[in-house]
């Protein structure tokens, strides 16, 4: 009948229950230990730990046992209020741990406690708990009864401190006779007794949390912390030295953007020597503005402004006849010159027939003449220069080439006479040419002057020297320098010019090609003058001219430009048709005063 008593095997001394807390019971079929711990207590010794594989009793189902007379009952202790994890058994005074002496190599054993078994007999290990800070595996602390007093010495709140020498024997196990099985007190009636031996206050396997010495790493070793402290110390200047390169990388794509933080400078080629090839436009320009001048000139009805440049050192300056022609006979000539510097200048003589005239400027030193080129050796497509100032915009430069050459120009014609019509054989250019820039030099690559600007052909008028005022559209004329050479020698020399002529009247009305000798002459007599160049060459009135010097002539006006692009005295080979006859013949020109 279970009357409540134990019928397994007899509980070991070591293995004494906890007031309060039942010991879990074995399962029946499990094998009990050999009972050596009674054996080598006969002797005197304490039971030394077995390992852990064989030394963990496995006691069949226990009933409860009758209780058992009292131990002796040590001096009375104040109970704390919360209990303490109690060392199961005594240690070993020997230090002989049945595994030998624990080393850095190898985890110490656990502490042999009794563990409570599961109700199908399979012994619950030991919980892991980790390392001890030195790479040692511990685990945690076995079950401690919930009423389970503090030892002796160590109340509420106070750290357990194990004693200097734990090898002291207990006095209560020095019997000669194996101990018996004693009764375990009922929870009800006993409480759990805190021990006054040192042994159950040293555990040199103990749990972590209860050191010999120095809780924690030992000395000098380096605690995980401070490795921890040396990761962020890296991670934290990784991340300080990504942001200060962040920092840097965008200052610096600023101030490459704007050229500093401050101020924006922008990149420019530096300073050269200001040298130009001598036959580029602006060598040309470089070597001819110095010698050419602007004119303004005023007069009772009107004022005007043109251009000129300088002939000689003696300040003769040529420039056209129309530029001049508002001064009159008493009116204000000022010539300035690229530099700057004025002076007050008079003409010296002026042509209208070839629209042409030279003034000149007294008390100016340091003349530079421009030399003077060869227009008859100038062909279609040379390169050209064109220097004035057109609107009054002095030292202004164009560049073009040479359009066409003897273009016949008539120009002038206001007075209705035909005294003030000029007819020029000219150059014909593509250089912007605009009003002012009358009378200005057109230069060769070589800055040598081959022609004298003097008209232009505007979108809104016919031709004339002055132009139209609409502007260039690319049609420019020049007079001709071998021309206007002799007309400016002649001028200088003489204070009038010469033109060639042949002596006869021109039916100016004729419509057909060719230029027709009239049938009578402006004073009503005979259009052939008597004993003129024509006269002697044979020409007689109603004759038609259709050449000179091999070039064909298709009017009256085209005629007069040819012979006027010669000097009186030059023989001339002519093609003419009398009677629907051809007939050739030569004669040589005359002379007679211009205007």
């Amino acid at each position: 009948m279970d009357d409540g008593k134990p019928s397994g095997p007899k509980a070991k001394w070591w293995s004494r229950p906890s007031t309060g807390r039942a010991v879990p019971a074995e399962p029946e079929d499990s094998t009990p230990v050999a009972d050596t711990a009674e054996d080598t207590a006969v002797h005197g010794t304490a039971p030394a730990a077995e390992p852990a594989a064989e030394a963990a009793p496995r006691p069949a189902p226990a009933v409860a046992e009758p209780p058992a007379p009292p131990l002796a009952e040590p001096p009375a202790v104040a109970e704390p209020p919360a209990p303490r994890a109690q060392p199961l058994h005594a240690p070993d005074e020997y230090s002989t741990p049945p595994y030998g002496g624990p080393g850095p190599w190898a985890p110490a054993p656990p502490v042999q406690r009794p563990v409570p078994t599961p109700a199908h007999g399979t012994p619950v290990p030991p919980p892991y708990a980790g390392t001890n800070g030195q790479g040692t595996a511990v685990h945690a602390p076995a079950p401690v009864p919930v009423n389970a007093p503090a030892p002796v010495g160590q109340g509420p709140g106070e750290s357990y401190a194990p004693p200097p020498q734990p090898h002291a024997v207990p006095q209560q196990h020095h019997h000669s006779a194996p101990p018996q099985q004693q009764p375990q007190p009922h929870p009800a009636q006993h409480e759990f007794q805190p021990q006054t031996s040192q042994w159950l206050r040293y555990d040199p396997w103990g749990a972590p949390q209860q050191p010999l010495t120095h809780p924690g790493p030992p000395l000098g070793a380096d605690p995980q912390p401070r490795r921890r402290r040396r990761g962020s110390a890296l991670i934290g200047a990784a991340l300080l030295a990504l942001v200060a390169g962040g920092i840097g990388g965008g200052i610096g794509a600023y101030a490459e953007r704007n050229g500093g933080l401050t101020t924006v400078e922008l990149p420019q080629a530096g300073r050269d020597s200001g040298g130009r090839a001598p036959d580029s436009v602006a060598g040309i320009a470089s070597s001819a503005l110095p010698s050419v001048v602007t004119l303004h000139v005023s007069g009772s009805a009107e004022s005007g402004t043109g251009t000129g440049f300088v002939l000689d050192d003696k300040g003769h300056i040529l420039t056209n006849n129309h530029v001049v022609a508002p001064a009159g006979s008493n009116g204000d000539i000022t010539v300035t010159f690229s530099g700057g510097e004025t002076a007050p200048a008079e003409i010296v003589g002026k042509d209208s027939g070839y629209d042409l005239a030279v003034v000149k400027v007294t008390g100016v030193s340091g003349l530079k003449p421009l030399p003077l080129g060869n227009s008859d050796n100038v062909q279609v497509g040379d390169p050209v220069v064109a220097i004035g100032a057109p609107f009054d915009l002095s030292n202004t430069v164009t560049s073009g080439i040479i359009s066409a050459k003897q273009r016949p120009i008539t120009a002038g014609g206001e007075k209705g006479d035909g005294s003030d019509v000029s007819y020029v054989d000219a150059l014909q250019t593509d250089a912007p040419i605009n009003p002012g820039n009358s009378g200005g030099p057109l230069v060769d690559s070589e800055a040598r002057v081959i022609g004298i600007n003097s008209a232009i052909r505007g979108a809104d008028s016919g031709s004339g020297l002055d132009g139209g005022q609409s502007g260039s559209i690319g049609l420019g004329f020049a007079i001709p320098i071998n021309q206007g050479k002799r007309v400016a020698e002649e001028l200088i020399n003489t204070g009038k010019a010469t033109h060639p002529v042949i002596g006869v009247t021109l039916d100016m009305k004729f419509t057909g090609d060719g230029a027709k000798v009239g049938g009578k002459g402006a004073d009503g007599g005979s259009a052939v003058t008597a004993d003129g160049p024509a006269d002697k060459a044979g020409i007689k009135p109603g004759d038609i001219i259709t050449e000179v010097e091999g070039g064909r002539v298709h009017s009256g006006e085209e005629l007069i430009v040819k012979i006027r692009a010669h000097r009186p005295g030059d023989r001339l080979d002519l093609k003419l048709t009398r009677g629907g006859k051809e007939l050739s013949m030569t004669l040589t020109l005359g002379s007679a005063s211009g205007t």
